[in-house]
């Protein structure tokens, strides 16, 4: 979402900022112009009367796990909530529905593509429990990936019919500030309105970065954001990240690591990617640079994944 600095800095408006301090939580975090999420709740306290010029309690910009939470939690209290959901296509041109990163690029189909993974390997270890299968069990992507991606819609539906229900406005544009009481709204049909509000809520979450001084990594290379919606197998495919499980306890990272590395995964260690070009076949040529002995190699792959934060 477009929120401009200006809009902000000198805005008296009670703005919640969800990535930088949760509901609940108290205001040690929270910068020049935001208040605290009890701040936000005591002006949703006053109801609006005849003579207020806002059309709204709140409006939530964002409409992922936070955005939609607190869309419901304000409804609770009686009060007249929009929430403005809009998704910029990826690099690729991935756009997808209500609900969130988690919904949609993230949790939900990660879990239900492991279990895919999971099911492939307990068919074949079956065969020691004296199951009849066959010695080559194959996987079809596009039947997993319609499975995942209806599953995803379905969740996409039940939230719209959840925001109904509590008679939370739900609009699909691209929210902006055009004054510290003023959201302009540019609906995904191309219309422009304004809704005047008491209070607003920023909720808009973050986007996989792409490193773009690599040539090549913005027009070949996927996120999460797209992974999870392509149409055809990704292929052969090398991610582009630091050391594998970065945040984690290291000693159990490389204990998943070595699990994977038997099962076939590869990792190039201390080696940054360089350029990525697509051949004649519509393959990806990647140059990397070793940073043990400063060699440059290439590989061809199928799928160039970024998972760089």
């Amino acid at each position: 979402m477009n929120v401009p600095h200006q809009a902000l800095k000198h805005a008296h408006l009670k703005v919640l900022d969800l990535n930088r301090d949760l509901v609940g939580a108290g205001s040690h975090r929270l910068g020049a112009g935001f208040l605290s999420a009890q701040s936000l709740l005591d002006g949703l306290q006053s109801p609006l009367d005849s003579s207020s010029t806002e059309d709204y309690d709140l409006v939530v910009i964002g409409g992922g796990s936070g955005g939609l939470a607190c869309a419901k939690a304000a409804s609770q209290l009686q009060k007249k909530v929009a929430v403005l959901d809009f998704v910029t296509p990826s690099t690729q041109g991935t756009t997808w529905g209500l609900g969130g990163t988690c919904v949609n690029v993230g949790c939900i189909p990660k879990k239900l593509m492991h279990h895919a993974s999971l099911l492939g390997d307990a068919i074949r270890d079956s065969k020691a429990y004296g199951w009849n299968v066959p010695d080559q069990v194959q996987s079809d992507w596009t039947t997993l990936s319609t499975a995942v991606q209806n599953h995803v819609k379905s969740l996409n539906w039940g939230h719209r019919v959840q925001l109904r229900d509590k008679n939370v406005e739900y609009i699909n544009g691209l929210g902006s500030f055009k004054d510290p009481h003023t959201v302009r709204v540019k609906e995904s049909n191309g219309t422009e309105r304004l809704l005047k509000t008491r209070n607003a809520v920023i909720a808009v979450g973050v986007r996989p970065y792409v490193p773009s001084q690599i040539p090549g990594a913005v027009e070949y290379g996927v996120t999460s954001d797209d992974l999870f919606w392509m149409k055809k197998s990704p292929g052969k495919t090398i991610m582009v990240r630091s050391r594998p499980l970065k945040q984690f306890d290291q000693q159990m990272a490389e204990l998943v690591a070595e699990s994977m590395e038997s099962k076939g995964t590869r990792f190039l260690r201390k080696c940054v990617p360089v350029s990525i070009e697509k051949d004649d076949r519509g393959r990806l040529v990647v140059k990397y640079e070793d940073l043990t002995n400063r060699q440059t190699k290439e590989e061809v792959f199928d799928t160039v994944m970024f998972a760089t934060g």
